[in-house]
């Protein structure tokens, strides 16, 4: 998450860094409250580092992906190609560019495998092919933005050693980036009993929309934040709504820390795809499949755009953060 930046004079970089020192005090995360947990099966033995400083993790950035591109591994994951991610547009103007979106790496994982679904869905739909169709599509939407070397990870097996060996597969690959996809659905407690089509099922209506989840276990946490936040803009941005039930009460052990609670950005330590990967980890959980109505959206081709094309951008304005104004335009009314 960095980009290469021209040589500029000493007296430009002694004025950009005053101006980065500044900007970054201004984005100190926000007091966190409880927030969620996602399902038991993602979960692992984490010690918490709950310290985070948002100018830090900017700083950060831009010296990972440049160390990564100066002294790059070849790359090992026999997968397909994908696209990269991104962070906060603030961190990007604190320190020119410096990525290539050709030669940018970002892992784009599908949450669950063919043997171990993840959740069902309240019309009897598994996890695994609701993460699988968004992932290809946003490794697509990646590609033809010039990603060339993002990849989909698919990961086969069961349950908890399929985290494990994704994980491994991911720190393999030598990514810029990690970036796990997911669909959300409730504790036990909070699911009714319905039929569909002849069929026995559960649904949850009472609690709807994404979240975006960092570790702050994960060795690139401040790193892993702001792309998270990032992410978290671009969703609220286009209209949609993040999942507030894990900052409520009723959600006992399932509450986690509310890292920003306007773009509904969580912590979770526990979860092994977040806290082992070697590079900035996310998770999005794109949207709730046991809610029946919010089910029937993220089974739409509009939904599936609207949450692609958000990371999409997340992705670009991580990597190739906006120009700043010419004196002229900004002058103008």
């Amino acid at each position: 998450m960095a980009e290469k930046i021209a040589s500029w004079g000493a007296d430009v970089s002694r004025h950009c860094t005053v101006i980065a020192a500044t900007v970054a005090l201004a984005l100190l995360p926000i007091g966190a409250s409880q927030a969620g947990s996602l399902l038991d099966i993602l979960k692992g033995s984490a010690k918490d580092d709950k310290k985070h400083d948002k100018s830090a993790a900017h700083a950060g950035l831009s010296k990972h992906v440049a160390a990564k591109h100066t002294t790059s591994k070849p790359h090992h994951v026999k997968l397909a190609a994908l696209g990269p991610a991104n962070l906060p547009h603030s961190a990007f103007k604190l320190t020119p560019s410096a990525c290539e979106p050709a030669k940018f790496k970002i892992d784009i994982d599908v949450g669950h495998t063919a043997d171990s679904e993840g959740a069902t869905s309240a019309r009897n739909k598994p996890e695994f092919s609701y993460n699988l169709r968004l992932a290809q599509q946003i490794a697509g939407k990646l590609k033809t933005e010039g990603f060339s070397q993002a990849t989909l990870l698919v990961t086969e097996g069961k349950a908890k050693p399929s985290l494990f060996k994704r994980v491994a597969v991911a720190n393999d690959s030598d990514a810029d980036l990690f970036l796990s996809i997911h669909h959300d659905s409730v504790p036990d407690k909070f699911l009714e009993d319905w039929e569909f089509e002849g069929q026995k099922s559960h649904y949850s209506d009472r609690f709807s929309g994404y979240s975006v989840w960092v570790s702050h276990s994960n060795p690139e946490f401040k790193t892993s934040f702001a792309f998270a936040e990032l992410i978290g803009k671009e969703m609220k941005a286009r209209g949609l709504q993040y999942a507030q039930q894990y900052t409520m009460p009723i959600m006992g052990h399932y509450q986690h820390e509310l890292l920003d609670k306007d773009t509904g950005v969580y912590a979770h330590d526990e979860l092994v795809v977040l806290r082992k990967t070697a590079m900035p980890a996310v998770l999005l959980e794109a949207g709730s499949i046991i809610n029946r109505d919010e089910e029937r959206q993220m089974d739409s081709a509009e939904r599936r755009d609207t949450v692609t094309d958000a990371v999409v951008a997340a992705v670009k304005n991580f990597c190739v953060p906006q120009a700043a104004p010419s004196a002229q335009n900004a002058a103008r009314p």
